[in-house]
């Protein structure tokens, strides 16, 4: 959270659009409400726990994020980022629109226009660093993350009518270097190596290099961090489910529904944990040399934002080496859907929202 004077429900009113209720949620709400009781007995600010978002989506969010910081810093730096997110004229609401008309020659990409902007800001980081205390203040280092989402994000929108293989790439490249960004950081305010948990999916999280779809060109955030840092600087662990219930849409920008999951194929890495008949349980994998060298490609399963049961097979169903993957997996046999904070008709069975909320946290 932003700040200590702001509700968790303020904190997440910036998530308006599809899906929403991946983060405007009764559980995210509770863990906030969690954190922010952790870190009020925490003195030390740089020992306190912060959220943080790795993700490119919000283009036009950023661009705003930027100018508003050079407003109160640098009002002629100000001027000249307007200028050169003006590029984008109307279109920076809706990126695709703006992404399909550069593909197909019918406007001039802005693609000079935000990396010339970003330099801008990196050469403002480059000379706080350069100064006694090493450090760059967290407002400025906020403002260059927002300038590094906007040209990230310019280049992802135009990927998107490339290949599916190139814009997943640019995404996932992004979050690793905003990640070594945070981490470089943190550091220096802490002085000492800082320690991150990563939230995700298991498609950015497991390394892409033992999955069907590294074997076509994708690569991910847990790959490049097992490269980057190596294996004994960071962790990566997997969730896998047998049945149970999600929050999903049909389709993109569909309404959240609640859905039941189906039981797990036969041939499946859940069907395998499922059938242990242990429930619930932690799969250590890191150092298990049988495992690791066996080889074994199941069939994994991944259910994100949308989930089509009718179709699940060939929609949610890949080939994997789980002990290549991920260092440890938690199976959890009987799942439970994430409770969303906008009601919706295409939701039943709602449990009902903390007494509390926003309040008690």
């Amino acid at each position: 959270m932003a700040s200590s004077e702001r509700s968790a429900d303020q904190a997440l009113g910036g998530f308006q659009r599809f899906p929403q209720w991946m983060w405007r949620n009764v559980e995210v709400i509770e863990f906030l409400s969690w954190l922010r009781l952790h870190n009020a007995q925490v003195a030390a600010p740089e020992c306190r726990i912060g959220w943080y978002g790795l993700d490119l989506y919000s283009l036009r969010k950023s661009a705003h994020a930027v100018i508003r910081y050079l407003d109160q810093s640098d009002p002629g730096a100000a001027r000249r980022a307007r200028e050169r997110y003006n590029c984008f004229d109307h279109l920076a609401q809706d990126p695709q629109h703006y992404a399909a008309a550069a593909r197909f020659g019918l406007r001039k990409s802005c693609q000079e226009e935000v990396l010339e902007q970003l330099l801008d800001m990196a050469e403002q980081a480059a000379g706080h660093l350069s100064q006694d205390d090493g450090s760059v203040p967290d407002t400025l280092f906020y403002a260059l993350q927002n300038a590094r989402v906007v040209k990230n994000a310019e280049y992802y929108y135009r990927a998107m009518f490339e290949s599916r293989d190139q814009s997943w790439n640019v995404r996932d490249s992004h979050m690793a270097d905003t990640l070594d960004a945070l981490r470089a950081h943190l550091s220096r305010h802490k002085g000492s190596p800082a320690k991150i948990i990563v939230w995700a999916h298991n498609s950015h999280l497991g390394d892409a290099r033992a999955t069907e779809m590294g074997q076509r060109g994708q690569l991910n955030l847990g790959q490049l961090v097992r490269q980057q840092y190596g294996p004994d600087d960071c962790f990566l662990l997997g969730f896998t489910t047998h049945t149970g219930s999600v929050t999903a849409a049909s389709d993109w920008d569909g309404h959240a529904e609640l859905k039941s999951v189906l039981p797990s194929l036969p041939d499946s890495v859940e069907r395998l944990l499922h059938d242990t008949g242990l429930h619930n349980f932690l799969l250590p994998l890191r150092g298990r040399k049988a495992l690791a060298t066996a080889g074994m490609r199941y069939l994994e399963r991944a259910i994100g934002v949308i989930y089509r049961p009718d179709n699940e097979r060939l929609s949610h169903y890949f080939h994997a080496d789980l002990a290549q993957q991920f260092d440890a997996v938690i199976h959890i046999d009987h799942s439970s859907a994430l409770r969303p904070l906008e009601f919706s008709p295409h939701w039943s069975a709602r449990e009902e929202v903390p007494e509390t909320y926003p309040f008690g946290v």
